[in-house]
């Protein structure tokens, strides 16, 4: 992968992360959090893609379909495994 498709990675992962921080609320920490997991999931859902062979909506080098729905596993999950920490 080369850096152009990195930053566009970065790029549509951290504004997945900022739409459900908005939609999910919380302090600074929680922004921080919700875009670790969302490029955490995009990069680790393309390149587990790349692995099998699997393409889902390309744009050039980055699998933007299967990056998309590894962010918003990785925030579903991120957020709902830290739902007793918030209501503590």
């Amino acid at each position: 992968m080369n850096l152009p498709a990195i930053l566009l990675g970065v790029v549509i992962a951290a504004l997945i992360g900022a739409l459900y921080h908005l939609w999910r609320g919380g302090a600074l920490a929680r922004i921080i959090f919700f875009l670790a997991l969302a490029l955490l999931g995009f990069f680790g859902a393309t390149f587990f893609a790349a692995l099998k062979g699997w393409a889902l909506l390309r744009i050039g080098q980055l699998d933007v379909g299967f990056g998309v729905l590894g962010a918003l596993l990785a925030l579903g999950l991120g957020d709902w495994l830290t739902l007793n920490l918030r209501e503590a």
